[in-house]
C-alpha cells in the first residue's frame, strides 16, 4: 500500500536503498515515504509510535519526572524495552550513522510510522498539539544523546549551516555571554562554542532569559542549539499537519484506513489479557479480590450486582468480559451469574434472557468469537444512561459522589483529594493509578490503561511478585498546569496573541 502526502515545496522523495533514504538514526521528517507495506503493518506501525508516544507522556506526567533528566531518559528507554519496543529503545537511547540491516529497518519504521501518526493527528487543534508536543519531546530527547561526530553528521546531512562566532568576538562579549549562561558556575566557558542566531529562532531560551541578546540576534551555546533546531522543527511538523489535512479526503478514500485513524487516539496498545485456561480464577474468591484488586470501576459493578442481584446490559457486558479477562471459567461465571439473578427471577426467566449472552461472550454462541475485556479508553468513553453503574467512574460520577465513596473504602484524605482532583482535571486514567497507590499504599505511580492491568498488577504486589515501597510521606504534585502546558508549546505568534 502506497501512502504520501503531496506538497508543492518538496520535489523529491525517498528513493534507493535504505543506506541512502536513512544514513541517520535522527531524522526532520522532510521527505514522505513511498514504501509498499501491508494493511496490517501500516496498523503495526502506528500503534508502537504511539506507544512511544504515550510514554513520554507518562514519565512526565504519571511519573512526575523532570522532562530530559537523566532519569526521565532512563525510565523512557526502559519502559519501551519492557513494552518490546527495542528498536525504538536502541534509536532514543544514542542516535548514530551505523549501516546495520538492523539499524536501517528501524530508522525506516521510524520514518514511516511518523508520517501515518500525521494522518491520524491533522484532524483537529488539539490533536495536533499533542502530536507536535510528544514529537518535539522525542527529537529533543534523541538530539540531546547524540555524540559530537554524530552531531556533525547530522548538521551536514541536514544541509545545516550554522558557524560559531570567532574568538575574537567572544572575547568581546565574554562577560556577557557568561552572565547569561545558566550553567556557567559549573563549567568552563571559555571552551563553549557560541551560535550567532536570530532571536525569534530560539523564543523558548529568551522567554527563560537564558540567552545574550544584541541587535536582534541570541548567542548561544552549543549544548543549547537543540532550541534552534526544535524551533525548525515545531514549524515544519505544523505546516505539514495542515497540508496532510488538506489532503485528507483523498486519503481516506481507502475505506480501510478511516476508522483505523480516526480512532487512533483513543485505541489501546497494550495486553488484550485474553483469557488463559491456564490461569483459573475460582469464582468463590471474587469477592475477596474486589477488596484491592479491581479497579472502581469493577468494584462498583461487583457491589452493584450483590446489592441488588441485578445489572443492566452495559454492566454486565463490561463486567462479565473483565471477570473472564482475570481467569473466571464459563462454568464460574454462569453460576455466578445464575445465583444472583436468581435472587429476584425464576431460573426459568434467566436461562432464557441471560444466559445466552454470558455463553456469547466466552466465544460459545453466535460468531463464537473470542471477545477481549474493555479497556480504559473504550470505558471512559462509553455512554452512561440513567440508573446505569457501568463507565468510568471518574468521568461518569459527580465529584462529590466520587470523594464520598472513596471516603467510604477508607482511603487517606490526602489520596482522596487527589484522586478527585485528577479527576476534575480529566485525567481519569492517572486518577485510577492514584487509586491503586492509595489502596496498596504504595507509590509505584503505574500507568493503568485496562481494569484486566490493574488486576495483574496488585496481584503481583500482594503476592511479592514486586516490592511494594510504603510512602512516608505524600509525593508532591508535579503535573504542570494544563496553562503552563500549552504556554510552552506557543510559538511566537501565539504568544503574543495570548498577551493581547
Amino acid at each position: 500500500m502506497e501512502f504520501k502526502i503531496k506538497r508543492k515545496s518538496i520535489k523529491t522523495v525517498a528513493t534507493g536503498s535504505l543506506v541512502d533514504n536513512y544514513p541517520h538514526d535522527l531524522q526532520m521528517y522532510k521527505v514522505p515515504p513511498i514504501d509498499d507495506i501491508s494493511l496490517q503493518e501500516f496498523e503495526t506501525l502506528a500503534l508502537e509510535r504511539l506507544s512511544l508516544l504515550r510514554c513520554l507522556t507518562t514519565a512526565t506526567t504519571l511519573k512526575g519526572l523532570r522532562i530530559f533528566s537523566e532519569e526521565w531518559t532512563d525510565f523512557v528507554i526502559s519502559d519501551l524495552r519492557n513494552q518490546g519496543l527495542k528498536y525504538y529503545a536502541k534509536l532514543c537511547e544514542k542516535s548514530t550513522c551505523g549501516t546495520l540491516q538492523a539499524d536501517l529497518e528501524a530508522r525506516r519504521k521510524d520514518h514511516i510510522a511518523h508520517f501515518i501518526l500525521r494522518l491520524a493527528y491533522c484532524r483537529t487543534e488539539e490533536l495536533r498539539r499533542w502530536f507536535i508536543s510528544r514529537e518535539l519531546e522525542l527529537f529533543k530527547m534523541r538530539f540531546m544523546t547524540m555524540k559530537t561526530d554524530a552531531i556533525d553528521s547530522f548538521f551536514k546531512i541536514n544541509n545545516l549551516c550554522y558557524t560559531n562566532i570567532s574568538d575574537s568576538e567572544k572575547s568581546e562579549l565574554i562577560q556577557y555571554l557568561r552572565e547569561s549562561t545558566s550553567y556557567q558556575s559549573s563549567q568552563n566557558i571559555e571552551n563553549f562554542k557560541f551560535y550567532k542566531v536570530k532571536f525569534y529562532e530560539v523564543l523558548d531560551l529568551v522567554k527563560s532569559r537564558k540567552v545574550y541578546l544584541r541587535g536582534g540576534y541570541a548567542y548561544i551555546p552549543h549544548k543549547d542549539f537543540i532550541s534552534v533546531l526544535s524551533a525548525q522543527f515545531r514549524m515544519h511538523l505544523r505546516q505539514s499537519l495542515a497540508i496532510a489535512c488538506h489532503h485528507l479526503g483523498e486519503i481516506e478514500q481507502d475505506e480501510r484506513l478511516v476508522s483505523l485513524l480516526k480512532g487512533l487516539h483513543q485505541s489501546y496498545c497494550g495486553n488484550d489479557f485474553i483469557s488463559d485456561t491456564k490461569v483459573t480464577v475460582p469464582i468463590e474468591s471474587i469477592d475477596s479480590l474486589s477488596v484491592k484488586s479491581f479497579p472502581l470501576c469493577m468494584k462498583q459493578l461487583h457491589e452493584q450486582l450483590r446489592s441488588v442481584h441485578h445489572l443492566k446490559h452495559g454492566g454486565r457486558l463490561q463486567y462479565g468480559l473483565y471477570l473472564k479477562g482475570i481467569g473466571v471459567t464459563l462454568e464460574d461465571s454462569l453460576r455466578f451469574w445464575r445465583e444472583e439473578f436468581t435472587k429476584i427471577m425464576e431460573l426459568d426467566k434467566f436461562e432464557k434472557q441471560y444466559a445466552y449472552n454470558i455463553r456469547y461472550n466466552y466465544g460459545k454462541e453466535g460468531s463464537k468469537k473470542n471477545y477481549t475485556p474493555f479497556t480504559c479508553l473504550k470505558i471512559i468513553n462509553t455512554n452512561v444512561g440513567p440508573g446505569e453503574c457501568h463507565g468510568c467512574p471518574y468521568r461518569h460520577s459527580d465529584s462529590n459522589i466520587l470523594k464520598n465513596k472513596l471516603k467510604g473504602y477508607g482511603l487517606e484524605s490526602q489520596a482522596v483529594n487527589d484522586i478527585v482532583d485528577m479527576a476534575k482535571k480529566g485525567h481519569y486514567q492517572i486518577a485510577c493509578s492514584k487509586y491503586f497507590d492509595a489502596v496498596h499504599k504504595t507509590d509505584l505511580g503505574l500507568g493503568i490503561n485496562h481494569p484486566n492491568q490493574f488486576f495483574e498488577e496488585s496481584q503481583k504486589l500482594l503476592k511479592g511478585d514486586i516490592k511494594i515501597e510504603i510512602k512516608k510521606e505524600e509525593k508532591s504534585n508535579n503535573i504542570k498546569k494544563e496553562k503552563n502546558e500549552e504556554f510552552e508549546d506557543m510559538d511566537f505568534d501565539e504568544i503574543a496573541e495570548w498577551k493581547e
